[in-house]
């Protein structure tokens, strides 16, 4: 089981703001590797009415020990006042994968 080994999601609401954040976490070894997904639709609730927007989906591995700095340094870099950051733990990969992505954090 690798629990300490997690995956962010991270919406943005272009390809501009993701690479910025993508860069960023990386250079700063709050992850080892950032995907931006493709645009995509969102449909969400957003001060009482229902909200359609484009985004793009980051997809973050980093350690679980540095979530707390990964989503402060999100925070400060991010256009929304509520970004979503959502980890999810990873509990099985490829060894050599993690063995990796724990490397390229520290």
């Amino acid at each position: 089981m690798n629990a300490d080994c997690v995956l962010l999601f991270v919406t943005v609401p272009d390809l501009e703001n993701a690479k910025k954040i993508a860069r960023g976490l990386v250079s700063e070894k709050l992850a080892a590797c950032v995907n931006i997904a493709a645009e995509f639709q969102s449909v969400y609730r957003w001060e009482g009415k229902i909200e359609e927007s484009n985004e793009r989906l980051l997809l973050i591995k980093t350690l679980r020990d540095n979530f707390t700095k990964a989503e402060s340094w999100i925070k400060k870099n991010h256009p929304y006042s509520v970004p979503e950051i959502i980890a999810v733990p990873i509990l099985e990969g490829s060894s050599d994968y993690l063995n990796w992505l724990k490397e390229s954090v520290r």
